[in-house]
């Protein structure tokens, strides 16, 4: 039986009825085939699409999850509502200085501990690598020397720090802001047990830590001072740990703050004990002088490098003290100091002391100094390689005396 007509009213029996045989022509086998890729191709796709997306997804949310479990294991964790009450909304008013990780707030707990609140700042340039720098870190270290890390807030894009609230905030503000109604109280007695602190700091993060650390930033404003002018060194991220029996590292990403990195770090981005050691010099210089070290050639031979070796090299040191400290019975224990600091600013890494040499120099368990050479400066034509993009700190433009060179990849 043959049928040539179109089929209509055709139903499908289970048990019953006889089997039905359609012969079409090829070219209608065809169109009907192109039909189902049509349809079935962008499903297929987009279903691998979907699926990609929830597979990436996942993966963040586990990185994210990660580094919050990271830091829930090794410090307590606040919610950022807590602090952001303690610090009433974060209020400028509220707030205790800005460095480059962000701006730091004083707060109030529910229970009335006050703390200082730390919060990442979107234009830092810092990230999540330099958060859990510091958090795995300083969080591995205790020390009355080291600012004390007292827990997080990890939520959302929000990365804070807290740390322990220093009454008497940074070091900088006492040695270099003349207007500050308690400069009066840092006398050379409190300024000589700072300087003896920070090296004492330094000696536990290089030699008596479960970690060797080279913090890679010491400057006054990560000098914090409590109730009682002790000294507390802050800002680790920055910080680098050594393992084993390692003696010094290289990195193509110079970060720190210019006029206290030693050259062969700023240069050639090696860094060791040693250039620690001479960010810690140059920080003596200050706190005797009173006044922020320029680096460079500088008119007033006093505010430099060289100004404090040229006048202690002239039997001068005394006219490179801060007047307002000045007493002649401390006169013989300040010159020192310079000379020692002089000796922390040599320009090769061999010819600086330990810190536990400056700690005994300091003590006078070594009495005898050797003599410092000139300390480094960069002359004109000098090129600092510094790639970038950079995050290091510049403090002191170049001078018509000097040139600095910065070289920018294209």
């Amino acid at each position: 039986m043959f049928w040539s007509q179109d089929l209509i009213d055709i139903q499908q029996f289970s048990g019953v009825g006889e089997d039905i045989y359609i012969r079409l022509p090829s070219s209608e086998l065809e169109r009907h085939k192109d039909k189902k890729l049509i349809i079935i191709i962008p499903i297929v796709a987009g279903l691998v699409a979907i699926l990609i997306c929830i597979f990436i997804y996942w993966l963040l949310m586990a990185r994210r999850k990660g580094s919050k479990r990271k830091v829930d294991e090794v410090l307590p964790l606040f919610s950022f509502e807590t602090l952001a009450n303690a610090t009433d909304q974060f209020h400028d008013d509220n707030m205790l200085g800005k460095g480059g990780f962000g701006p730091v707030y004083k707060g109030k707990l529910a229970d009335g501990k006050e703390i200082a609140v730390k919060r990442l700042s979107a234009a830092s340039g810092q990230g999540m690598e330099e958060f859990m720098n510091e958090v795995v870190v300083i969080s591995k270290l205790q020390h009355r020397n080291l600012v004390k890390l007292l827990g997080c807030c990890v939520e959302k894009e929000e990365k804070i720090l807290v740390y322990e609230y220093m009454r008497n905030k940074s070091l900088d503000v006492f040695l270099f802001d003349p207007s500050h109604p308690s400069q009066k109280f840092l006398d050379w007695k409190k300024r000589f047990s700072i300087i003896e602190g920070i090296g004492r700091g330094l000696l536990y993060l290089h030699r008596d830590s479960i970690l060797k650390i080279i913090h890679r930033d010491m400057k006054p404003s990560n000098v914090l001072l409590d109730e009682d002018w002790n000294p507390k060194i802050s800002d680790f991220g920055m910080a680098r740990i050594f393992g084993g029996n390692q003696d010094q590292a290289n990195t193509g990403r110079v970060v720190g703050t210019y006029g206290y990195m030693a050259p062969e770090y700023a240069m050639e981005g090696r860094f060791s004990e040693k250039s620690d050691v001479y960010s810690f010099g140059v920080l003596m210089l200050e706190i005797v002088s009173g006044k922020k070290n320029t680096s460079f050639y500088n008119h007033e031979w006093s505010l430099s490098l060289l100004g404090s070796w040229k006048l202690w090299n002239e039997d001068n040191g005394s006219a490179f003290i801060d007047q307002t400290i000045y007493k002649a019975e401390s006169q013989g224990e300040m010159v020192r100091c310079i000379h020692i600091a002089l000796l922390c600013v040599q320009e090769f890494p061999k010819d600086r002391p330990t810190i536990s040499t400056v700690l005994a120099m300091l003590s006078r368990e070594i009495v005898d100094l050797p003599v410092p050479e000139q300390p480094f400066l960069p002359r004109s034509g000098t090129v600092l390689m510094l790639p970038l993009p950079s995050r290091a700190k510049w403090e002191s433009p170049s001078i018509n005396d000097v040139t600095l060179t910065m070289l920018d990849g294209r």
